[in-house]
Order: C-alpha cells, then sequence, then structure tokens
C-alpha cells in the first residue's frame, strides 16, 4: 500500500496554494481586467488534475510502469527543450527575450518542469548502475565515469541557462546531481571538483549577463549594511559600494514579511499584492502568505514541507532498489532546495532566481510536475514498509 499520508499531506499544500493563489492575485485581476475567478479556476483545475495525477500514479506497479515513466519523462522534457527554441512566437511565448512556455489551448506548458523530473530519473537509474556496489576507485576512476553526465549536464546549461535565460533551474539541479553523487557513492573528493568547477561555471554566467549582474547589485544593495555591520569600520567602509540600485523587489518583499507578524493581517487584507510587487502569486507567494497568515501560516507551510521531505527520505532508505532509492532521494532534494531558494530569496538571504514553491506557487506546470514526482514515489513506496 502506497504511504497515504504522504498524499495527504501533499493535498493539504495543494489546497493552501490553491486559496492563496485566489487571495494574492486581486490587483492583477483588476490591472488585466480578468473575471475574479480567473486564477482561482486554473489554478484549482491543475490541482484537482494534479491530485487525480498522484493517485493514479500511486497505483502503478513500479516494476512494471516506473522506468517507462521516467524514460518518456526525461525525453519529453528534453525533445521540447531543444524544439521550443525553433518555435514560432505564436506558439512558444517568451520572457526576458528568452522562450520558456508553449502555448496550448487553453493553458501554457513549461517543458523545463517536466524535464527537471525527468532529469532526476535520468540520474537515479544511471548512477544506480555506475556507482552501486562496486569496490572504492581512484579520484581519476570516477571522473571518467562521472564525464558523460558532465556532458549531459553542460547541454542542461545551454537549454535551460542559456536558451531559456534561467539560471537559478541549474543551480538547483546542479545542487541535486552534487548530493545525488554522493547519495550513490561518489567520493567527497569528487564532489569537491564538481562543486568548484559548477562556482565557476556560474560566475562566468553571472559576469557576461547584465541581468545577472544586477540581480547581484540588487541583492548587496539590500544585504551590506547588515553585513558591514559585523566588520571594523574601516573595512567596512572600504568595500561599501555606493550608489547602487534600489532592491525593489527584496525591500517590499520583506516588507511584507515584517507586517504579517505572528498571526497575520488576515486572509485576503494583506498590501503587498496592491501594486507594491507585481504578480505576488507566483514567486512572492511566500512573501504574500506570511503578510496574510502571519508567521504562524508560514511555520505550517514549512512544517508540511519537512514531513513531506522527511516521509520520502524515510522511503527512499527503505527501498531496496538503489535506482528507486536514488529516484526518491532526488525528489526530495529538489521539492527541498526549491523551497530553500526561494525563500533565501524572498528574505534577502541570496539573490533572488526565480524559482517556484513547489504546491504554492501559480502555476500548472509547476504543480503537476510536482504531482508527478509525488505520484512515483507513492508507486515506489509500495515496496518500502513504513
Amino acid at each position: 500500500m502506497a504511504d497515504t499520508r504522504l498524499f495527504l499531506y501533499t493535498a493539504v499544500l495543494i489546497t493552501i496554494g490553491v486559496i492563496m493563489s485566489y487571495s494574492l492575485s486581486a490587483y492583477t485581476i483588476i490591472i488585466y481586467n480578468y473575471s475574479e475567478f480567473h486564477f482561482l479556476a486554473r489554478q484549482l483545475f491543475s490541482a484537482i488534475i494534479g491530485i487525480l495525477l498522484m493517485w493514479i500514479l500511486s497505483q502503478v506497479d513500479p516494476d512494471k510502469g516506473f522506468k517507462k515513466i521516467g524514460f518518456a519523462l526525461f525525453l519529453f522534457g528534453l525533445g521540447l527543450m531543444i524544439i521550443m527554441p525553433f518555435l514560432p512566437e505564436s506558439i512558444a511565448s517568451s520572457a526576458g527575450g528568452a522562450k520558456r512556455w508553449i502555448r496550448l489551448p487553453g493553458f501554457s506548458l513549461a517543458p523545463s518542469e517536466f524535464f527537471k523530473l525527468g532529469f532526476i530519473f535520468f540520474l537515479a537509474w544511471s548512477f544506480s548502475r555506475k556507482f552501486a556496489f562496486e569496490s572504492k576507485r581512484t579520484i581519476k576512476e570516477e571522473f571518467l565515469i562521472i564525464l558523460p553526465y558532465l556532458a549531459v549536464f553542460v547541454v542542461v546549461v545551454l537549454l535551460i541557462a542559456v536558451m531559456q535565460n534561467d539560471l537559478g533551474q541549474v543551480v538547483l539541479l546542479a545542487i541535486t546531481l552534487g548530493l545525488m553523487l554522493i547519495f550513490a557513492g561518489g567520493s567527497l573528493q569528487l564532489f569537491g571538483i564538481l562543486f568548484f568547477g559548477v562556482i565557476g561555471l556560474g560566475t562566468l554566467t553571472i559576469i557576461t549577463s547584465s541581468h545577472r549582474i544586477l540581480r547581484v547589485k540588487l541583492w548587496w544593495a539590500n544585504a551590506q549594511d547588515s553585513i558591514l555591520a559585523l566588520l571594523p569600520h574601516n573595512i567596512a567602509d572600504y568595500i561599501r559600494v555606493e550608489n547602487l540600485p534600489e532592491p525593489y523587489q527584496i525591500h517590499h518583499a520583506t516588507n511584507a514579511i515584517y507586517n504579517g507578524g505572528f498571526f497575520g493581517q488576515g486572509l485576503g487584507e494583506g498590501l503587498i499584492k496592491l501594486g507594491f510587487l507585481s504578480e505576488v502569486h507566483t514567486d512572492m507567494v511566500l512573501a504574500g502568505i506570511t503578510e496574510e497568515l502571519g508567521f504562524i501560516g508560514l511555520f505550517v507551510c514549512i512544517g508540511l514541507f519537512c514531513i513531506i521531505i522527511y516521509r520520502i527520505f524515510k522511503i527512499a532508505n527503505r527501498l531496496k532498489n538503489q535506482s528507486y532509492s536514488l529516484f526518491c532521494i532526488g525528489v526530495a532534494l529538489l521539492v527541498g532546495f526549491s523551497f530553500i531558494i526561494n525563500s533565501f530569496g524572498v528574505s534577502g538571504i541570496t539573490p533572488i532566481k526565480g524559482i517556484a514553491v513547489p504546491f504554492l506557487t501559480y502555476g500548472g506546470s509547476s504543480l503537476i510536475a510536482n504531482c508527478i514526482a509525488i505520484g512515483l514515489v507513492l508507486c515506489l513506496s509500495k515496496q518500502s514498509k513504513i
């Protein structure tokens, strides 16, 4: 039997996301003259589809259907991302000069959301064959094994960071790849080499992009006073950067968190959504939740995420099949780090990356892809005794 608690906790988190998509989209509805229930209806429809998919996938026999579904997701996502730059604007809509969505009747599809899940499956399937149950290797032997994965990752960088102008997703996948490598049996030495390599590649992509440099400047404009206050005055004055751009998004997001206090302003009573930040129901949803539901509401969401991730790791720990176990670990890492990266950006700890909060951020592709991920974990949970 599949893990019922994991299913229920995920459904509760999805329900919170649907409610907040209605509450936080009020100003956007007025500006674009949408129907009052425009975002609610779309997110509710995606939620129903997602929950149904979770239940359907939980009934699948892992030994018969898991591998087929995993390869289908990987090839489907990869194929769509390869052809997307060549699609006309009437089919593939763009943001910031990069095509990220494919327009279909009634909704838009973000291929990267499904590719992330397929990529996790590919790593789990392949790592379990390359690293499991093998004797200790030298760092050179490990590096030769990992070379094909690095080649695949370079393709991912080109497709997502370059063609889709979305470095945040690449950072998320890089973290997941590195940690899955350790869980699969890779050495810390190899992880360290890859870590510094990714840092170098990430730095290169930032300094060669004006909008990414601007994001770093906006973050430092908000963070430098707090950080430099810890240093001696002569050193702080020397490294302080003057005339930085106003950190508009971070400023209003942190104000919303502060205004929420412990109990919040009340559902529907938040101010951040009234033009101070555009489309709070998307990437800034955590700031909107905290302002309206307070730290109590935020802690409930954090608690649900922690329980979901804990149960996924518990399932992974009790699975005998290495591929199944690694896949569950990958899903837990994907969900966990998506939440961490978004929350750190909203609170000003790190630059904003544009990563969606699983199950809470408005968007059908993200919600359905995450529901498929949990559904596959539920499918595998039938082979673990919890």
